[in-house]
């Protein structure tokens, strides 16, 4: 019996702290921000999930069975080797990384997990066996409640975390101090940030030796990191990507970093779940401008009406725009694309700079109006035009960002699965819409879109109708929307597919591919939005 009992103990320490891990997952995914947590809580429903609750049925049935502990321990055991087995079988796109304050978490979650066991333990236990069967119960529990102890532990090492923070953020500020030399260029907006840096560091990488921030670290942490760790003496610019889900979050980098120049290359309905409106997020983005020094420069995007109507008048700014150049400096003309990238020719419209064509493998009018950013700021920095040409000409398309590959069966992939928006899908559609061959669309649509949600979900299902043959539709998250947008343009049910996975997604996509088709992944939903 006690051999028994100790099974079933095991079972549920492993399901315990198998969920730990993934709760610890989802709050990493949401910034170790309990209101995000929070809010992700609700909105996902994983408090009732059925596991959980059958979970809390099953720890119900101990309790009331304390004195004819057999069959609710057979109860118990099943449940705890199932999911266990379940979760450590689960893929997820985006997995828990083991950073220091990952482990700082988890560590106390886990401790306060076996102070509530041995807690049990000592309240109800009279012998070995009972020992036992309270402290799986008490596992059993902290299974069910495993959200609480992340929110506990979060809140705990909130003095410690703070502490930690601001000793790396004083360190990183004072290796700024100690360059002031260094060319600090800081570029954000509701999309096009991450394309623009790397763009930018190309360009600049010709004539500087640059240095930007790496993948998404584009919080205060993320850049104090990069400042930290890879900062050198010798740099000439640093290129910051300031991303924002709250009002005052740019200017906190702003704050540390104090650039000379700022990129703002869009302002749209983007994360309008934490903003709450676009005023607050057109706010939010010229924080960056309101940060520069008198002689530093701006550099606006016109082509985003809360953008243009903004006016910057603290420190000298450039516009620039494709569709809408009233007012802007830079514009790009004569655009052309092929099976192989685009041309275009960057105009200076006050005439005092010569035109410059371009050649880049890149797709799309956004990633035409990146590389202007990129080349006003390169040019004001007096990078030659040749430099400026070849450096367009040899970047690489950036990961999931409309990004082009070809298979050996003669499919063309355009790969837009990075963190879809409205004007970034529109976009991809007509670039779908223009490509040879049949076109098939695989998507879960968008999301942080706030109240907007539906009906720009719907205006994608109308893009997909007009560009595309086949609509693969992912999940259920955005599904009633889309489907909406597809019968209000007319496209036949019959070329309409409804999956619950990318998996899923696939397998269907598979049997009906033929040579000369193109395939475009637009947005890819993280584990948060299952």
């Amino acid at each position: 019996m006690i051999a028994y009992t100790i099974i079933t103990l095991l079972a549920l320490l492993a399901a315990a702290s198998c969920e730990l891990s993934r709760d610890l997952m989802m709050l990493q995914q949401n910034s170790y921000r309990p209101e995000r947590y929070s809010r992700w809580l609700r909105e996902s429903g994983d408090t009732t999930a059925p596991r959980r609750l059958m979970g809390f049925v099953v720890f119900f049935i101990a309790l009331s069975l304390f004195s004819h502990a057999l069959g609710s321990q057979a109860l118990m055991l099943l449940f705890g080797a199932f999911t266990s087995w379940h979760l450590l079988r689960q893929k997820y796109k985006k997995p828990l990384v083991w950073t220091p304050r990952a482990r700082r978490i988890y560590a106390v979650a886990a401790v306060l997990a076996l102070l509530t066991i041995v807690g049990a333990v000592f309240a109800f236990a009279c012998s070995v066996d009972s020992a036992l069967y309270s402290a799986a119960v008490a596992a059993l529990g902290v299974y069910c409640a495993s959200h609480c102890y992340m929110f506990a532990a979060v809140w705990l090492l909130k003095p410690v975390d703070k502490a930690i923070n601001r000793k790396f953020y004083n360190r990183a500020a004072g290796l700024l101090q100690s360059m002031p030399d260094l060319k600090i260029v800081g570029i954000t907006g509701s999309y096009g940030k991450t394309s623009t840096k790397h763009y930018l560091y190309r360009i600049l990488s010709e004539h500087f030796d640059t240095l930007m921030t790496p993948g998404s670290y584009n919080t205060t942490l993320g850049v104090t990191r990069t400042i930290n760790e890879m900062l050198k003496p010798y740099n000439e610019v640093f290129i910051v990507e300031m991303g924002a889900k709250n009002v005052g979050d740019i200017k906190e980098i702003c704050d540390l970093v104090h650039p000379h120049i700022g990129i703002i290359t869009a302002v749209g309905p983007q994360h309008l779940e934490s903003f709450g409106s676009i005023e607050n997020v057109c706010r939010t983005k010229f924080e960056l401008a309101d940060s520069l020094p008198a002689d530093g420069l701006a550099v606006v995007n016109n082509d985003f009406e809360a953008a243009k109507a903004r006016p910057v008048s603290n420190v000298a700014c450039e516009r620039y725009g494709i569709k809408n150049t009233a007012g802007a400096r830079f514009t790009a003309v004569d655009i052309e694309y092929d099976s192989y990238g685009s041309g275009f020719t960057v105009r200076d419209l006050e005439g005092k700079l010569p035109d410059l064509r371009l050649r880049t493998r890149l797709l799309g009018e956004c990633n035409i109006s990146n590389l202007l950013a990129a080349v006003a700021v390169a040019r004001h920095l007096a990078v030659p035009d040749d430099k400026i040409a070849y450096a367009v000409e040899q970047i690489e398309q950036v990961e999931h960002r409309l990004s082009i590959k070809r298979t050996p069966g003669g499919v063309t992939i355009l790969d837009d699965a990075f963190n879809s928006n409205p004007v970034g899908s529109t976009m991809a559609m007509e670039v779908l819409g223009k490509m040879p061959g049949r076109g098939i669309v695989v998507t879960p649509g968008m999301i942080e879109l706030g109240e907007q949600t539906f009906e720009l979900n719907a205006q994608l299902g109308d893009a997909i109708a007009r560009n595309a043959d086949i609509a693969i539709i992912v999940g259920h998250y955005n599904r009633d929307a889309i489907v909406e947008g597809l019968r209000r343009s007319g496209m036949p049910e019959d070329r309409v597919r409804l999956v619950d996975s990318f998996a899923e997604a696939q397998s269907v996509l598979q049997p009906m591919l033929r040579a000369g088709d193109t395939v475009l992944y637009e947005n890819d939903l993280p584990d948060t939005f299952k």
